[in-house]
C-alpha cells in the first residue's frame, strides 16, 4: 500500500465509526514523500564507529548528518535544526564519538530536557559497542553508589538540566578531570528550553562554559532542534556562543495524511450559562484511538493534561472491552508524575510493541526513539507550532504513510485553527521566546554562579551586563556576596542551588500521597496546587481516582484517599492585578497600549463538582491563602467616549454591557495569544475591569503565568494588531449565538464565564484596531 493510501485508509477507517450526519472533517492535507539524499562518510570518521553504524542499518549518512558533523568537527559550534525522525542524533554522535575515540582523554557532556530522552539516546550509544567510549547516565534516577564510578570513569555523561544545576556544578571540584578534557557539549531538542525553563537553562550553559575555561577547557556545543524560526538566533542566545545552523532536511519522510477534525455540537447538553458545547477532544481522540488499535495501527495520543491523559486512556479501554477484550491491556496512559520504574516499564512496552496505543502528555514529545508509528493524534493544539510539528512527526518514522489527526477543543485558537487551515500548515513555526535577563531568573543564576566561582568583570559581558550588575549589587545588600577587587564572592554559609527552581514552578513539588498506606502517587507544580489538589478535589493517576483530604502547603503535601466518585471538580478563583511599573507606551486616539510590570493576586475560593453531563451538583467554599505573582504583562485601555460613543468609530455600548465585553474580549485574546508567541493558554492569564484604579479607564490585561515574566507579554505588544485581529476573527466568524468555549469562554475562569458579551467584544476589538491603525495609516502618509 503507497504511503499516502495508507494515511488516506485509516483516515477512512476512523471515519467509519462516525455517526450519519456527522462531518468532523474540516480539513484534508496531503505531505507527499521525501526522498533520501546521502553523502559520503567524512573522511576523519575512525573505522570502528562507521563499521558500527553501518551494522546498525546506515550505509551512508545524509547531506545534513555530515552538514552539521563537519562544522562540529571542524570547532564550530552549530545548531541542526530538521524535523522529527530526521536522524539528528548521527549529527552529535559523529564528531562526539570519532573524537572520544581518536582522544582517549576527551570527555564530551550531553544534556536533554527530559530523563526518558536521555535515557534513550544513552541506549543509542551504548548499542554501538564501542570500545572506551564508556557513556553513563548521571541524573535522578542514577543510584548513589554509581555516581561515583561515573565522576571517575564515565566519558560521555547523559544528564539534563536539573542534575547539572544541582548535582555536578555545584561540586564542579570533584568532576575536574572531566571538565579538563571536555571537548563537546550536546544539548538535544533545544527548542523545548523557552519561557522560564529557557532563560534558567540559558544562564545555567554560561555558568557550564566558565567552570570548563576554569579547568582550561573550551568544549564545542551542538545542539538539535525541531524545525524553528531563526535556529542560529535561537540557540546563540540558549547556549550563549554564535552558533551556525544546518537546516535542509536530507532525511527521507513517508507520505502524510494531515486531517483536521472538528468535534460535533452536543444537541442535548448546554454548557455554562446554556452556551452551546462541543464533544471533547478528549472523547474524541479515545474513540479515534479505538478505532485505530482495532485496525492494528500503532498509535500514539497527545493529550495537553495529565487528567486528560489518564481519562482518554481509560476511554480507549471501555470502547475496546465491547469490541475486543484482548486489545484492553495493548492501550495505557503515560504522563509526568509517574515513577521512574513505572515510566521505563511503559517506556519498554511501547518500544517493543506489546504497546498499541498509548494516550500521553508531551512527556513522550521528546521521549523514547519510537519507530513505525502509524498514527498520532493531537488531541488540542500543543501551545506552538514546534510542538505540533514534533508530535506530528512521531508518524511514518520508519518511512511509511501515517495518518496525523488534529482534533480541536473547544477552545478559541483550537477552532480558530480547524477553519484557517493555512495557520497551521502553511505558517513558518515560532522562534523560541525566553529571557535571560529576567531578574527572577538572573540575579539566583548569579547567586549559583557565585557559589561555584567569583565572578570577575570580565565575566559580566556574558551574564547580563548592566543587569548582572543590578543583581549583583542586590545579591551584595543581601548579605550572601561580597565586592572584592577580584569580583563578586559567595560568602553565606549555604550554597544556593538547591532553592533555585529551574523549571520555574516557584519551588519544591508538592508530593501526593495516599494518607491509609503512605504510598507516593506523584506530584504536582507548586504554583497549580491550590487549583488541582484543593481539599476535596478529584486527583487521578494510572487510571484509579482519589480524593484530596488535605492539601499542606507549607510542607509540599497533599493527602488522598482511593475513590471513584461520577463527579469532577472545578476551582473558582478570584484575581487582582496591580500596575507596578508601565516599561512601554503607545498612545492613540482614545486607545493606549502598554507593557509593563504587575503584581497578581490569585486565590482559589471555591470548586464546583460536575456531572460528565456537565451539571453542577454544588459549589463548596474553600479557605486557601491567597498567591501574588509579580510579572509582566500587556494591557489596552479604552476611553469612555469610544466605549458608549455610537458616532462613528464608538462601540456604542452601554454601560451594563462593557464588563462582559471586556471580559469576552480578555478570553479570546488569551486563547490566541499562543499563534503568535511560544506558549499556550495556561502560560499566561488575564483580568479585565471597566474601570481599573491605576489606569483610571477600561482597561483589558494579559499577563505572563511566571514570576517576572516569560517572554510572552512582550511578544504579545509587540503583535499586537494581528494578534487583535486574529482574536477579533475568531469571535465573529463563531456559529454561536452569545458566546462558547469556541471563542469568548475560558476552561480556567475564576468567575464562571460571567459576564461574557460576544458581540460587545467585537465592538471593543474594532474601535481599538481603528484607533491603532488610524494612528499607523497617518504615520506612514
Amino acid at each position: 500500500m503507497g504511503g499516502q493510501d495508507r494515511g488516506h485508509a485509516l483516515l477512512n477507517r476512523v471515519l467509519a465509526g462516525v455517526p450519519a450526519g456527522e462531518d468532523p472533517v474540516t480539513h484534508v492535507a496531503h505531505i507527499p514523500e521525501r526522498r533520501a539524499r546521502t553523502v559520503e562518510w567524512p573522511k576523519w570518521t575512525p573505522t570502528e564507529l562507521r563499521d558500527a553504524l553501518r551494522a546498525r542499518g546506515v550505509e551512508r549518512p545524509w547531506t545534513h548528518q555530515v552538514a552539521a558533523a563537519e562544522a562540529a568537527h571542524g570547532g564550530r559550534h552549530v545548531v541542526v535544526a530538521t524535523g522529527t525522525a530526521s536522524g539528528k542524533s548521527l549529527a552529535y554522535q559523529l564528531p562526539v564519538l570519532s573524537r572520544l575515540l581518536t582522544d582517549p582523554r576527551a570527555t564530551a557532556l550531553y544534556l536533554a530536557p527530559t530523563k526518558a530522552l536521555g535515557a534513550d539516546q544513552l541506549r543509542s550509544v551504548s548499542d554501538l559497542d564501542l570500545a572506551g567510549v564508556r557513556a553513563a547516565a548521571y541524573d535522578g534516577d542514577t543510584p548513589m553508589a554509581d555516581r561515583d564510578w561515573v565522576r571517575a570513569h564515565a566519558r560521555w555523561v547523559f544528564t539534563n538540566p536539573d542534575m547539572l544545576h544541582r548535582g555536578v556544578l555545584p561540586a564542579h571540584g570533584r568532576w575536574a578531570t572531566f571538565f579538563r578534557r571536555l571537548a563537546y557539549v550536546v544539548i538535544d531538542e533545544c527548542h523545548a528550553y523557552r519561557g522560564v525553563f529557557g532563560s534558567h537553562v540559558a544562564l545555567l550553559l554560561r555558568r557550564l562554559r566558565r567552570v570548563a575555561r576554569r579547568y582550561g577547557a573550551d568544549p564545542v556545543f551542538v545542539l538539535a532542534s525541531a524545525t524553528v524560526a531563526e535556529p542560529a538566533r535561537s540557540a546563540s542566545v540558549l547556549s550563549g556562543v554564535d552558533c551556525v545552523a544546518v537546516t535542509e532536511d536530507g532525511s527521507p519522510r513517508g507520505a502524510r495524511t494531515i486531517a483536521l477534525w472538528e468535534p460535533p455540537l452536543l444537541e442535548d447538553l448546554a454548557g455554562e450559562n446554556g452556551a452551546p458545547v462541543r464533544r471533547s477532544a478528549g472523547a474524541e481522540a479515545a474513540r479515534i484511538l479505538t478505532d485505530l488499535v482495532v485496525e492494528g495501527a500503532r498509535t500514539l495520543t497527545f493529550i495537553r493534561s495529565r487528567r486528560g491523559a489518564e481519562l482518554t486512556a481509560l476511554g480507549a479501554r471501555r470502547h475496546l472491552s465491547e469490541v475486543d477484550s484482548d486489545l484492553v491491556e495493548r492501550v495505557a496512559a503515560y504522563r509526568g508524575g509517574y515513577l521512574p520504574e513505572e515510566r521505563r516499564a511503559l517506556e519498554r512496552a511501547l518500544s517493543d510493541g506489546r504497546l498499541l496505543g498509548v494516550a500521553t502528555t508531551n512527556a513522550l514529545e521528546l521521549g523514547v526513539d519510537i519507530a513505525g508509528l502509524d498514527a498520532v493524534v493531537v488531541a488540542g493544539y500543543p501551545g506552538t507550532l514546534a510542538s505540533f510539528w514534533q508530535q506530528a512527526g512521531r508518524a511514518g518514522r520508519a518511512g511509511d504513510g501515517a495518518l496525523v489527526v488534529f482534533v480541536a477543543r473547544d477552545d478559541p485558537l483550537d477552532t480558530y485553527l480547524v477553519h484557517h487551515p493555512s495557520a497551521i500548515l502553511d505558517r513558518p513555526v515560532e522562534a523560541t521566546v525566553l529571557d535571560p535577563g529576567n531578574p527572577y531568573v538572573l540575579t539566583p543564576q548569579l547567586a549559583c554562579a557565585a557559589a561555584e566561582l567569583p565572578i570577575t568583570s570580565e565575566e559580566l559581558p556574558t551574564l547580563g551586563g548592566a543587569a548582572a550588575v543590578e543583581a549583583l549589587d542586590a545579591l551584595t545588600s543581601d548579605g550572601v556576596v561580597r565586592r572584592r577587587p577580584a569580583g563578586w564572592y559567595w560568602v553565606a554559609h549555604d550554597r544556593p542551588h538547591s532553592d533555585v527552581d529551574i523549571r520555574g514552578s516557584g519551588g519544591e513539588q508538592v508530593a501526593v500521597v495516599e494518607a491509609d498506606t503512605g504510598r507516593l502517587l506523584g506530584t504536582v507544580d507548586p504554583a497549580s496546587a491550590c487549583a488541582s489538589v484543593h481539599p476535596g478535589a478529584l486527583y487521578l493517576h494510572q487510571g484509579s481516582s482519589y480524593v484530596v483530604d488535605d492539601l499542606d502547603l507549607d510542607n509540599g503535601l497533599a493527602l488522598v484517599h482511593a475513590e471513584d466518585p461520577e463527579w469532577t471538580t472545578v476551582p473558582r478563583d478570584l484575581i487582582d492585578i496591580t500596575v507596578v511599573r508601565t516599561l512601554r507606551e503607545e498612545r492613540h486616539a482614545g486607545v493606549s497600549v502598554c507593557l509593563g510590570e504587575v503584581d497578581v493576586t490569585t486565590q482559589v475560593t471555591s470548586y464546583l463538582r460536575r456531572l460528565p453531563s456537565g451539571r453542577v451538583l454544588d459549589q463548596v467554599p474553600l479557605d486557601l491563602p491567597p498567591q501574588t505573582l509579580r510579572t509582566r504583562a500587556v494591557w489596552y485601555t479604552v476611553s469612555a467616549d469610544l466605549l458608549h460613543g455610537s458616532a462613528p468609530g464608538g462601540a456604542g455600548l452601554v454601560p451594563a454591557r462593557v464588563p462582559g465585553a471586556l471580559h469576552a474580549a480578555e478570553h479570546a485574546a488569551i486563547g490566541l495569544l499562543p499563534l503568535f508567541a511560544t506558549c499556550d493558554r495556561w502560560d499566561i492569564g488575564g483580568v479585565s475591569t471597566a474601570l481599573h484604579a491605576d489606569t483610571g479607564e477600561a482597561t483589558v490585561f494579559v499577563h505572563d503565568g511566571h514570576p517576572g515574566g516569560a517572554g510572552f507579554a512582550d511578544r504579545g505588544f509587540a503583535a499586537l494588531v494581528p494578534w487583535l485581529s486574529a482574536t477579533r476573527e475568531a469571535i465573529s466568524s463563531c456559529e454561536c449565538p452569545a458566546g462558547c468555549p469556541s471563542c469568548v469562554q475560558s476552561p480556567k475562569c475564576g468567575n464562571g464565564n460571567e459576564p461574557l458579551d460576544k458581540a460587545g467584544a467585537v465592538a471593543v476589538l474594532d474601535v481599538v484596531l481603528r484607533a491603532i491603525r488610524a494612528d499607523a495609516t497617518a504615520t506612514s502618509a
